[in-house]
């Protein structure tokens, strides 16, 4: 006859509920915004996490749990690397794989029965995820400054296939003249008539004014039809 331990059931049962209700409160304001990891993701997270480190402080004591809970840090990566994506400089989603990683965290401290820990990790979450909002929204609304910023910068020329040797040589020129080092030269394929040479630059700061007299330069030269340069913050 196989025998229930009412108490560690009682446990279990506990962890997990606290681990519901606390999830529940960060998955509704996903869910809200409509994120791809919402409500029920944040929730079977922290419940799975709660449930594993249970078991594993059941099995083994707080050695056990510890190991268990070692495993939800490293394996809830692979699941927050699903809501990640790229479109070649911008990134979404990490903010959702951030908040399913704390999602673990509080159903990792629920099923070690520690509610009022989890309870303080789940409201810092909310408040992350809600209250920094405006600061964010400010920051990114603040002038942008060249300058100072930390970012890739590249300088783009237009040219015909080919004058492409020629042209990428005297952006080489234009750009040592100005004391800009480069770290990369991409060349692709526009059209039949047109060869874009987009070289990045190893600079983390740079003066406006002084890439805005390069490209210029560069556009005065027959060889090239258009010149710009742009910048994009690192990741």
């Amino acid at each position: 006859m196989m025998h229930v331990d009412l108490k560690a059931l009682g446990d279990l049962a506990l962890g997990i509920a606290i681990a519901f209700v606390l999830a529940t409160l960060i998955g509704a304001e996903r869910q809200y915004r409509q994120r791809s990891a919402g409500l029920r993701t944040n929730v079977l997270v922290a419940v799975g996490a709660a449930a594993f480190v249970s078991l594993g402080s059941r099995l083994a004591g707080n050695a056990g749990a510890a190991q268990i809970a070692a495993y939800v840090v490293s394996g809830i990566g692979f699941l927050g690397a699903g809501v990640i994506m790229k479109d070649g400089g911008k990134v979404w989603g990490l903010n959702t794989a951030a908040t399913l990683w704390c999602s673990a965290a509080i159903g990792a401290l629920s099923g070690l029965g520690l509610a009022a820990e989890a309870a303080v990790v789940a409201v810092a979450v909310l408040a992350c995820n809600t209250l920094l909002r405006p600061l964010v929204n400010a920051i990114n609304r603040a002038p942008f400054d060249e300058r100072v910023s930390e970012a890739t910068y590249e300088v783009h020329v237009l040219t015909s296939p080919e004058h492409v040797g020629a042209a990428r040589d005297l952006v080489v020129e234009a750009l040592e003249a100005a004391s800009y080092p480069i770290r990369d030269i991409d060349v692709m394929e526009r059209s039949e008539e047109l060869t874009e040479i987009a070289t990045t630059l190893v600079s983390t700061a740079v003066e406006p004014s002084e890439l805005d007299a390069v490209a210029a330069k560069l556009e005065k030269s027959p060889m090239i039809s258009h010149a710009s340069w742009s910048s994009s913050a690192d990741e």
